[in-house]
């Protein structure tokens, strides 16, 4: 302690302005100082001030370094860029905040010139990969909400690939709570790279001093009567299913019922998988149906058991609506039951007499008495689903004095929406008093710094001991704060309470189980950045749809050069003649069924003169649709023979990855690396040529070049031709025209 507390001095405090540290965070800066930190701190204790402390001293070590914060969303990184107006001494113009809405061109701009740099990890994660940013130079990441950091999510790349390239890596991952799966808290430390962890909770002495007493009030409502009917009935529809998969040996429990959702979702995925493998066991097919129809149906009661009539009638439409256009066994099975057909009628009444649930009722009351005796008081209310949510403001909005506003993510396909723009704006007029109910989904629980909320309320408790801590630390920031939490009695609401309260107490256990025994063994850091390996890199051009995908991830992992273009003809192009489409074994199949496979190989053979089909993935490609398997080997027999194109198959992303860069290093050797995108195209015909040609011009695809080229007969015509002439072309309007003359009659200026 005494030696972390003497390099303490080190960082440099004039850089740091209005911010007096506390010895919990100076402590903890020690610890982040010298190794890869995971700092998990209750919510509001200054996680940001660690971070702004670090980014201080990593800039005295090395000042001619960047710094660079990623957190999930945009109001979050406001927030840290805030905080370091007001307490770092930099200039505002050596600051940059990079988002979706920041175009690629512009972030590489900003990079060159910015010291420290706030961004959401998913943009960067494509500038990465695109070499637009280099990361050579950074010698600090700062990484919010941490407890992010598993599977596919864009933080585990950003932190791979700035351990590989930074010249001076340093990590530390921010959070209030990682969870409480020991598996899931490794994996986050594996990810980020982490060699300490260092833990608050509001209980340790260096940190009680400044947490605010926060009371937590559990309010028990119990079902109506006509609810539990329309619940005994989604349960006898459960029951009857639960025993037929036992009888069958695909469920092994004696205790039908309690089977929770995580169970039911692990059995599907076990029953995939066996598909996946091959197996043709009509009883698992007949299983995955069934278990699609429990899980329906699993909804409709969580809605019933902790929202409301309205939800779950909303949910109940939905599933009509489905029924009409979808034809699959499961949604057939389902509206077909008696019970689930009574219990539809039954919700239906109920829904259509006003019946509300008993705790929205609560709600409104407890909303009621907050704004009678305060009109100014700040509440937030979490509701999990969106839909609920909205029914939920209206509500509260015929109260006298309370004004609600519903904030929620951004926009999804037929459901209410707001961009991070009007987040930002949303939050600013909550804090500002404008008005007094925020209604928020999970987008409201993570790190958004509200100045004094006087009360937060759950409509439902929640079995996660991250989002659970998240809720309640919107309060108590700056002085007392209030938790309410609804809960309808002998409902799966005060299964979850228990399921929290224990995940919370074991999270804090499995932390300092953890910290026992990390090392350095938890990574294998490269000596030499790999940017610095000797050799040529090799050349990809990849269509700009991929970039979520493995491949492109793995590409830019074995250092090779990935370029993000939108290419019609091809998924990779890997050199001036070879182009490459890739096909899961899912896709290949819908493929043929959908017709998008044959024009698709057509354009690829008349586009380059080394084609390649390659088909990824383990599934028995005769399986995994309902297609003739003569269709399949017909269709294949016709890209190798008729078409000449040959085919290969690969296991997963990393052996698609290792064939591309393969391919590539030969082609480059035999023709060369300074090829670009449209030397993908290799037209055989004077026709293809002329199309080609045409297809350029503003606002011209191949489609739009064969009515051109059919009226004007030559391309010197066509030039020629006046803005009116080319308006005489089908599809061919005003402002095409006057595209088509700019380019063609404008003067070229070099700069």
């Amino acid at each position: 302690m005494c030696n972390n507390l003497f390099k303490l001095a080190e960082y440099p405090i004039h850089m740091i302005k209005n911010f007096e540290p506390r010895l919990y965070q100076q402590t903890i800066l020690a610890t982040a100082a010298e190794k890869n930190t995971l700092v998990v701190l209750p919510t509001g204790m200054g996680k940001t001030n660690i971070f702004l402390m670090l980014a201080a001293h990593r800039l005295k070590q090395y000042p001619n370094s960047k710094v660079l914060f990623i957190g999930p969303t945009k109001p979050l990184i406001d927030q840290y860029f805030a905080v370091f107006m007001e307490h770092f001494d930099i200039s505002e113009s050596e600051m940059s905040i990079f988002t979706g809405m920041v175009s690629p061109e512009k972030r590489a701009e900003l990079w060159k010139v910015s010291k420290i740099i706030f961004s959401t990890p998913q943009g960067l994660e494509n500038d990465i990969i695109s070499s637009k940013i280099n990361l050579e130079d950074v010698c600090l990441l700062g990484i919010d909400e941490a407890h992010r950091a598993v599977g596919d999510y864009a933080y585990v790349f950003v932190a791979k690939q700035f351990m590989k390239l930074s010249s001076h890596p340093r990590i530390i991952a921010l959070t209030a709570s990682p969870g409480s799966d020991v598996q899931k808290i490794e994996e986050v430390c594996k990810n980020l790279f982490i060699e300490d962890i260092e833990v608050r909770t509001d209980e340790d002495a260096d940190v009680s001093p400044y947490i605010q007493e926060i009371h937590t009030e559990w309010v028990k409502v119990a079902l109506p009567k006509v609810f539990v009917d329309i619940q005994k009935l989604l349960h006898a529809f459960l029951q009857e299913r639960l025993e037929k998969l036992k009888k069958w040996g695909i469920l092994q429990r004696q205790n039908l019922k309690y089977v929770a959702k995580s169970d039911l979702l692990q059995l599907q995925a076990e029953l995939r998988g066996r598909v996946a493998s091959g197996e043709k066991d009509f009883v698992v097919w007949n299983a995955i149906s069934m278990l699609a129809e429990i899980m329906k149906i699993h909804h409709a009661l969580e809605l019933l058991d902790t929202q409301g009539i309205s939800a779950l009638q909303k949910y109940f439409e939905k599933l009509v609506a489905e029924s009409r256009s979808a034809k699959t066994k499961a949604i057939r099975s389902i509206m077909s039951d008696s019970n689930f057909k009574t219990a539809m009628i039954k919700a239906r009444i109920l829904h259509e007499g006003g019946v509300e649930h008993p705790k929205l009722i609560e709600l409104q009351n407890i909303i009621y008495e907050e704004v009678n005796k305060n009109a100014a008081v700040k509440v937030i209310i979490f509701n999990h689903y969106r839909d609920n949510a909205l029914d939920i403001v209206q509500r509260l909005n015929k109260i006298p004095n309370a004004k609600a506003r519903i904030f929620v993510g951004q926009q999804k396909k037929g459901e209410t929406g707001l961009s991070q723009k009007e987040q930002k704006q949303m939050l600013d007029e909550f804090r500002n008093g404008l008005f007094n109910v925020l209604v928020a989904t999970s987008i409201g629980e993570e790190g958004l710094d509200i100045p004094k909320v006087d009360l937060v309320i759950f409509y439902e408790p929640i079995p996660s001991a991250i989002r659970s801590i998240q809720r309640r630390g919107r309060t108590g920031r700056q002085e007392k704060g209030r938790v309410i939490i609804l809960m309808a009695e002998n409902t799966r609401d005060e299964s979850y309470r228990w399921v929290a309260h224990h995940k919370e107490k074991n999270m804090h256990r499995n932390l300092l189980s953890i910290r026992k025994k990390l090392n350095l063994s938890l990574y294998q850091r490269k000596d030499t950045p790999i940017a610095k390996f000797a050799g040529e890199k090799i050349k990809i051009f990849a269509d700009y749809r991929e970039k979520g995908s493995g491949v492109i991830k793995e590409l830019a992992e074995n250092n090779v050069q990935v370029n993000l273009e939108r290419l019609e003809q091809a998924d990779y192009v890997l050199s001036s003649r070879c182009g490459v489409e890739i096909k899961t074994v899912e896709d290949f199949v819908d493929s043929i069924i959908d017709g998008r496979l044959l024009q698709q190989i057509k354009d690829l053979k008349r586009n380059f003169e080394k084609p390649v089909i390659v088909i990824e993935g383990q599934n028995d490609i005769y399986s995994v649709r309902n297609v003739h398997h003569n269709s399949i080997l017909g269709m294949l027999a016709t890209i190798a023979v008729s078409y000449g194109i040959p085919i290969i198959q690969t296991r997963d992303f990393k052996e698609t990855s290792a064939l591309l860069q393969m391919i590539a290093r030969r082609e480059q050797e035999e023709t060369s690396r300074d090829f670009n995108v449209h030397a993908d195209r290799k037209p055989a015909t004077l026709k293809e040529q002329q199309e080609y040609l045409v297809s350029a011009l503003p606002g011209i695809n191949l489609t739009l070049s064969k009515p051109l080229l059919k009226h004007f007969k030559t391309i010197k015509n066509l030039v020629n031709a006046s803005e009116k002439e080319l308006q005489e072309v089908e599809k061919i309007g005003p402002q095409k025209a006057k595209q088509i003359k700019d380019v063609v009659e404008g003067e070229y200026k070099e700069n």
